[in-house]
């Protein structure tokens, strides 16, 4: 049968109409979910289309049972985003016979019996790029990994500890593509690990671990040794009774290190591991396979290793009816039937996972490589497959829950409204329950399960106090999943419900963004011109169900409203200080932990804050989190990192009044929020100092490891030195160098060099003497002209074009031309416009720097290097 095809522009038209207007909400759509072979033809013209192909495959599944739900029963719920979403991996997934991929959003692996051997460690990376591919998140543990200085039985004689293999593992993860992203890691290592340290120090070198994110599983024994300022044992092995290394820490200062590189990087995440273990209801039948070991990449599914699970959230804001009224109420009769129906579809989709594993096994069976290559890819699947009808697990969540609240007219952030948001979550988690109950009566209960395992877990007994009748029926009949909700971070998927995503609160409510134009055409109105003389407009953006708020309340939705004005309109809606940064934080972990009691498994949730904040309130938020029953938490301090939406009111900062620009006020100045920042001039022309700050930035170019030191004069590149790297004693400045000064001297001859100086490990200043004498000459005259044209102020993305512009007939020149390019695309502002640059995916003129990296702004397509 013929099935008619669509170009992008065909599919992108009809869905704007499709989803009110909404272009953002299209292009996520057509790029990412809608039907489409390996070729990049489109084969749905709306999420009409799609949702019909999702309704009749879960009728499908349902038709093999009692009592089961109609296609278009199934649609009504899919329909609109409304009701029911099912998340990245099943939405694309399901039914699409183009391409031989998971319906598994998450997966953990790791392997018993010798997980540190060298077989083990390439075994376990194997593994993780086969499930990346397949469009899966993973993430594994490194606690067995021997630390470092421990003898091996190798050429090596002692072990090199976690950090390498941290990169060998991220290294890979950034090779591998997902349609248009590239593969999600999530690495945990154990406090008690005596590389711990080392591990949570790891990604604050500048191009390390990039493909990976990391998190401390933390015991309650740490926690309290640092209330009490004692000492802690970390020991490896971390169990058993006879450890081989044994070492005593100060526990309060390695957790100062743990919240100062959260507070200046954003990580290391925080896994509370005894509450997860205590927790877990899986965690019943560890000894028969179920021993949780780490987290998928976001931290909200906890699992064993083999074991996976599929996603689905529901759209919260649609059950208030007479939204931003004083009538409003959030329907739970309509809730919780729906909640009956999505926990089946939960389950119907381990059934459509076990024909794609099928698939994927016999695709790989028909593969020409030789059976030696093709086993391990079989036999993880195998396992996979096994693991998955073992447990049965699913990770049914929620979505909109900011929006939820501001439409019940509560305040996000406040003790009501962390009320009503674990009211919703109980009614959840006891109607999700109840399904799987019914379920199992009709299609029989999950493999291992035993009432006795469970009497006293903690989340069953909450269970058992609320609605006693639930369990006597559980524990009469069984239920058909091991563990059953969650709450992602929904991401794209919120852009396509138009709602605030996942837990969290509004981003922003309304805010401005700019858009590039040409400044020749008739009817365009010019806001400002960059330094590279690109013009741009201003308009305002509305969050969809804010928009929603001011049509009920009679507000007209205008693109000429002044600032003032957009700060007033906030301050009368319910959206007012509860956006995600001015909440009150502490009151939203508090939230957080409350929830968690009805959720079996995790919650990924964000706290953000603003750029000023100090220390010791992430110390409290880490502090607080554990306390209120938490199982993880992640802290993200505006402007630790690039390419943040950022407030239109410029005003807002304390610094600004003390005319100091903080990180967040330069990013204003950059326009981060738009994608297309105005760049500003780097330096003023002036003589160059004695001394300068200074990077210093590792890479490779091949196989070849290159250094770059980077002088820097207001944050900003000045100059440059690069060159090969010296293997022989790890690279001639310390791999744990990555910050001094260049200063400028004169040798004993009265010839002018320049030296970079650092402080060694043990507190002392070192010097590495004549940088300009330290690498090749050509590159010392090359590194000159960069130099100059950074001093005299030229832009980092001009600098960039002209070294990619240099036609030079020496290899060892391009390579150190790459590497040069490579050494500075790190300080762009995010956001920067790629010169016009096509994306390979998507063909639009919309790539933008982003962390070193080419991001596009339409698809999402990324490619660094």
């Amino acid at each position: 049968m013929k099935i008619d095809k669509y170009t992008f522009e065909q599919a992108f038209n009809e869905s704007v109409k499709y989803f009110d207007g909404d272009e953002l909400a299209a292009k996520v759509w057509v790029s990412k979910y809608a039907l489409k072979d390996s070729f990049g033809n489109i084969y749905e013209l709306t999420p009409a289309n799609m949702h019909r192909r999702l309704a009749n495959e879960f009728a499908r599944i349902e038709n093999k049972y009692p009592n089961p739900l109609s296609a278009q029963e199934i649609y009504e719920l899919l329909d609109g985003f409304k009701y029911v979403v099912p998340q990245g991996s099943p939405m694309a997934g399901i039914g699409n016979n183009f391409q031989t991929g998971s319906l598994s959003n998450c997966f953990v692996v790791g392997l018993d019996g010798h997980p540190d051997s060298y077989g083990s460690i390439m075994k376990v990376d194997e593994e993780q790029v086969q499930l990346m591919k397949r469009r899966g998140g993973v993430g594994h543990d490194l606690s067995d990994l021997r630390p470092k200085g421990m003898p091996v039985k190798n050429s090596a004689l002692t072990s090199t500890g976690l950090v390498p293999f941290m990169e060998r593992y991220s290294n890979s993860t950034r090779e591998v593509a997902q349609d248009g992203r590239r593969g999600a890691l999530m690495l945990t290592v154990a406090i008690k690990h005596p590389d711990s340290e080392r591990f949570i120090d790891a990604k604050l070198e500048q191009g390390k671990i990039t493909g990976a994110n990391v998190s401390v599983k933390i015991d309650d024994e740490f926690m309290t040794c640092v209330e009490r300022e004692e000492k802690y044992t970390c020991r490896f092995p971390i169990y058993g009774s006879d450890p081989q290394v044994k070492t005593e820490i100060n526990a309060k200062a390695l957790w100062n290190k743990i919240v100062y590189n959260a507070w200046k990087s954003a990580e290391p995440g925080v896994l509370f591991w005894d509450t997860i273990l205590r927790e877990s209801v899986p965690d019943c039948y560890a000894d028969l396979g179920f021993q949780t070991v780490s987290t998928n990449p976001c931290g909200e599914i906890p699992l064993c290793p083999y074991d996976s699970c599929r996603l689905i959230a529901i759209n919260l804001y649609s059950y208030v009816k007479n939204p931003f009224t004083s009538e409003a109420y959030f329907d739970f009769d309509l809730f919780k039937e729906h909640v009956g129906k999505a926990q089946r579809l939960m389950d119907d989709i381990i059934d459509l996972e076990m024909e794609k594993i099928d698939a994927i096994i016999e695709k790989i069976k028909a593969d020409p490589e030789n059976e030696e290559v093709k086993a391990t890819e079989l036999n993880l699947w195998d396992k996979i497959k096994k693991k998955t009808l073992k447990g049965r697990r699913t990770g049914l969540g929620t979505t909109a829950e900011g929006d939820m609240i501001a439409a019940l007219g509560l305040r996000y952030g406040t003790s009501e409204a962390t009320a009503k948001s674990v009211e919703v979550h109980r009614a959840l988690a006891l109607a999700a329950f109840a399904s799987s109950v019914q379920m199992a009566k009709e299609r029989g209960a999950f493999e291992v399960y035993d009432a006795a395992r469970e009497r006293n877990n903690p989340y069953i007994s909450r269970m058992r106090e609320a609605c006693p009748e639930l369990v006597a029926d559980m524990e009469a009949n069984g239920r058909r999943n091991i563990a059953c909700l969650t709450i992602a971070p929904t991401g794209t998927t919120s852009l396509m419900t138009r709602t605030s995503s996942g837990i969290e609160p509004v981003f922003m409510p309304v805010y401005k963004r700019r858009r590039k134009v040409n400044a020749n055409d008739a009817d365009v109105h010019v806001d400002f011109v960059d330094e590279s003389g690109d013009a741009f407009e201003e308009f305002v953006v509305y969050h969809p169900k804010f928009i929603e708020w001011m049509r009920i309340n009679g507000i007209e939705v205008r693109n000429d409203y002044t600032q003032a004005e957009l700060d007033s309109l906030v301050e009368r809606s319910p959206y007012n200080k509860a956006t995600a940064n001015d909440i009150d934080w502490l009151e939203k972990v508090k939230m957080q932990g409350a929830v968690q009691k009805w959720v079996d498994h995790s919650i990924s949730v964000t706290i953000n804050l603003p750029a000023d904040t100090d220390v010791e309130l992430v110390n409290r938020l880490y502090m607080e989190a554990w306390k209120a029953g938490c199982k993880g938490c992640t802290i993200y301090r505006d402007g630790c990192r690039s390419g943040v939406l950022i407030s239109a009111d410029e005003n807002k900062k304390k610094d600004r009044e003390k005319g100091v620009d903080t990180p967040a006020d330069q990013e204003a100045k950059d326009g981060k929020q738009s994608g297309t920042p105005e760049i500003p001039a780097v330096h003023p022309v002036g003589k160059r100092p004695i001394e300068l700050e200074a990077d210093v930035v590792r890479f490779q170019n091949n196989k070849e490891k290159w250094i770059a030191f980077v002088g820097l004069k207001n944050g900003q590149p000045y100059e440059i030195f690069t060159g090969l790297a010296d293997d022989e004693d790890g690279i001639f400045c310390p791999k744990s160098v990555s910050k001094g000064k260049i200063i400028k001297a004169t040798d004993d001859k009265g010839n002018k060099r320049y030296d970079f100086q650092f402080i060694n490990k043990r507190g002392y200043k070192t010097t590495i003497e004549g940088l300009s004498d330290k690498f090749n000459p050509e590159y010392w005259n090359y590194a000159k002209l960069i130099s100059g044209v950074l001093r005299y102020g030229m832009p980092i993305d001009q600098v960039i074009k002209l070294v990619n512009g240099l036609e030079l007939d020496s290899q060892s020149i391009n390579t150190w031309k790459m590497g040069v390019e490579r050494a500075l695309k790190k300080y762009l502002p995010s956001g920067t416009p790629a010169g016009g640059q096509k994306c390979p995916n998507c063909g639009q003129e919309t790539l933008v720097y982003q962390e070193g990296c080419l991001i596009c702004t339409s698809c999402g397509s990324s490619r660094c290097g």
